[in-house]
């Protein structure tokens, strides 16, 4: 059974028990009431009895008295002290001996003559003998039963004619339900047989869950389309960006086959070559491998970090390893709270960015300012041209194809480091004047709760 049938039968059905329902109490609470009425009704006549009866002083005016005051369709007897009947005046044959007498505890009772009900009513009054006896009034509920009968003729005509409007409206809610889900199906069939990314039509204006299912899956169609462009970019760039130093190692082993034997300074250059674009690209794969994980596969764990200690220990090894002069200015005391070691390898990636592209010291340091701490990394290098900037963290991006080569860079340190920084949550920024020099500065934004001193 389809989703649009269960809306439209359980709707329905839980409308017309609900009709049923409300339609069965205003029925008896109209019998009950009605009853009330009849009863109230019969309690001022026998009142109106009582005060004539105690007016008359023979016994002979008694049965006068009770013919004037009998109901129309009823009766009325009179029993002594035992219960038994001493007179009985009824408009309707038989019906005091069909009436059922009240208990005590009642206000009345209801008999039952003919098919029809009857209300009896029992009230104390004085004899003009000066015995109690006990008054009973009987009144056949005709008019009532008519009422009820054509009360629920009405009940149920408005239960059929209401159902038509509530089987309408069922339809049209299951519609308004099933309508996003058919079209989101729809777009997923069509997905997976023509094997592209179907979005779906909706409505910019909604706020219902519906409306946001519907931009959640558009939203995710276009991740999915995103990365798999991205993939597919990816790919292509990997493919030629290997084929470069393939092309090389190729190119200088088959010199080395032709010319090798023979000639030392052509071997020794074929294997420097051959050794220098081996090591490009494993150092080019390892980066691919690095930016192929997904956030999920790296973990994170947050702690209070002294940020001028994390730079110096950053700093030191490169400082020994490559000879250079790395300037520090972080005496500082600036505490953040992020992840060492993801950290570690963002300063690592930046200063060994300066280190290859710039021949004069290379200055990093910590300060501290109004939106947060930042590390900082200047190189003065040859600089970025503008057009370049907006591009520079792209997978594969080089501003100068040679100048890369030269320096052995593969173009996805940045592209990692940017990676890096949003995992971390911290934002990546970089300036440059073409000439002087670069800057790229890591900045930790103010977090509630988190001390920066």
């Amino acid at each position: 059974m389809k989703l649009k049938t269960k809306i439209h039968l359980s709707s329905t059905l839980l409308m017309l028990v609900i009709l049923i329902l409300a339609n069965t109490g205003i029925y008896f609470l109209f019998g009950k009431m009605s009853n009330t009425t009849e009863y109230k009704q019969l309690l001022s006549r026998s009142k109106e009895l009582t005060a004539a009866l105690s007016k008359i002083d023979q016994e002979e005016e008694v049965k006068i008295v009770l013919q004037a005051y009998i109901p129309a369709n009823g009766a009325i007897r009179i029993l002594d002290e035992s219960g038994k009947p001493t007179i009985t005046t009824e408009s309707v044959e038989s019906l005091a001996k069909s009436s059922s007498s009240p208990q005590p505890d009642e206000k009345y009772a209801i008999g039952e003559y003919d098919g029809v009900e009857a209300l009896t009513i029992a009230v104390p009054i004085i004899w003009p003998s000066g015995e109690v006896v006990t008054l009973e009034m009987t009144q056949l509920l005709t008019d009532v039963a008519a009422n009820l009968k054509l009360l629920g003729y009405v009940l149920v005509g408005v239960t059929i004619f209401a159902m038509i409007p509530i089987i309408l409206s069922s339809m049209t809610l299951g519609r308004l339900l099933t309508q996003p889900i058919e079209k989101l199906l729809a777009a997923m069939s069509e997905s997976r047989r023509e094997g592209t990314y179907e979005k779906i039509n909706t409505f910019a204006k909604g706020k219902d869950e519906l409306a946001e299912m519907e931009r959640s899956y558009n939203e995710m169609m276009e991740r999915l389309e995103e990365n798999y462009l991205h993939q597919e970019q990816f790919v292509s760039d990997a493919s030629h960006e290997l084929k470069t130093p393939l092309t090389v190692i190729e190119s200088y082993a088959r010199l080395l086959k032709r010319q090798g034997h023979d000639n030392r300074a052509v071997a020794e250059e074929a294997t420097d070559a051959i050794l220098a674009e081996s090591v490009r690209m494993k150092e080019m794969i390892a980066q691919m491998l690095e930016l192929a994980k997904s956030h999920q596969e790296r973990t994170y764990d947050p702690m209070p970090l002294h940020l001028p200690n994390v730079l110096h220990a950053v700093v030191q090894p490169l400082r020994q390893t490559f000879r250079r002069d790395i300037q520090v200015d972080a005496d500082g005391d600036v505490v953040v709270e992020t992840d060492e070691k993801h950290l570690r390898q963002l300063l690592f990636i930046l200063l060994d960015n300066a280190r290859k592209y710039s021949e004069r010291e290379i200055k990093t340091g910590v300060r501290k300012g109004a939106d947060g701490a930042e590390l900082y990394v200047t190189d003065y290098g040859r600089g970025i041209p503008k057009e370049h900037l907006p591009n520079l963290f792209n997978r594969f991006y080089r501003v100068e194809t040679d100048r890369n080569r030269k320096t052995g860079g593969t173009g996805l340190g940045l592209a990692i480091a940017k990676e890096i920084a949003d995992a971390l949550g911290v934002q990546l920024q970089v300036e440059s004047i073409e000439g002087l020099g670069t800057t790229f500065r890591i900045v930790f934004p103010n977090r509630k709760g988190e001390d920066q001193l």
